[in-house]
């Protein structure tokens, strides 16, 4: 038997996925997962040495090189805008749109929330998810698969004292992300939203410094529910998809 006929194509073989965070946490485990499936990932986070250790995992993981995208949400945040062109100036598409970047900042009253802090959250947490609907629009409906995923959390749902600028930005991402679903319903995209759950971050450390990370889910264990949203076959439009494994 031949190695062509003894091993199955992935069933994101050919396709461009765009995914942000990509340097740690759920966004570096879902695009390992992607690359592994066959999707070629562009990365963007803040630092390089980051995104370069997600390529080394993708790669690890049986997955090829990856694009590395170096980018600040928010000091760069007009680069954003030129992404979904780019991407197809480069690779003739753009398929898979994962957005798992984001900042908690400081937990505190909603009365003494301070304008700096209010601005970088809703820069990256809702502003960010703004920008990317509106460069990965076009490339994403000219795909025969195109697949949206933006990760959320159920503070939008159960509110918490102390965290309303984390929930409320992404609260406005959600409406943002279930808006643009509605808009697509006559075409091939799919665009759906992802609640991991609890789950051993960077975001959870900083809100929670004395839990014990080694009780939690790891990002690892979510991304492929997170990526089953990016394949081929999904069908499901405007939800939100929770990680069934959730504590």
């Amino acid at each position: 038997m031949s190695e062509s006929a003894a091993t199955p194509p992935r069933p994101l073989e050919g396709r461009v996925a765009l995914v942000t965070g990509a340097s740690r946490g759920i966004g570096a485990a879902a695009a390992v997962e992607l690359g592994r499936l066959g999707a070629h990932c562009v990365l963007v986070a803040r630092t390089q040495g980051g995104l370069e250790e997600t390529d080394d995992a993708i790669q690890a993981a049986g997955g090829r090189p990856a694009t590395l995208l170096p980018l600040d949400l928010v000091k760069d945040a007009e680069k954003i805008d030129s992404i979904g062109p780019s991407v197809v100036t480069r690779f003739g598409r753009l398929d898979i749109l994962v957005h798992a970047a984001g900042v908690l900042n400081k937990l505190t009253p909603v009365a003494h929330i301070e304008p700096h802090d209010w601005a970088q959250t809703v820069a990256v947490n809702m502003s960010a998810a703004w920008r990317l609907i509106r460069t990965c629009d076009p490339p994403l409906r000219a795909s025969d698969a195109g697949r949206a995923v933006f990760v959320t959390t159920g503070r939008v749902r159960e509110p918490r004292a102390y965290w309303g600028l984390y929930g409320a930005t992404k609260a406005g991402a959600e409406h943002l992300v279930l808006t643009w679903a509605q808009e697509v319903t006559k075409t091939r995209l799919r665009v759906n939203l992802f609640d991991p759950g609890v789950v051993a971050t960077k975001l959870r450390a900083q809100a929670f410094p004395g839990e014990d990370p080694a009780t939690l889910v790891k990002p690892a264990q979510v991304a492929p529910a997170l990526v089953a949203l990016c394949l081929p076959g999904e069908a499901r439009l405007g939800e939100v998809v929770r990680f069934a494994g959730t504590p």
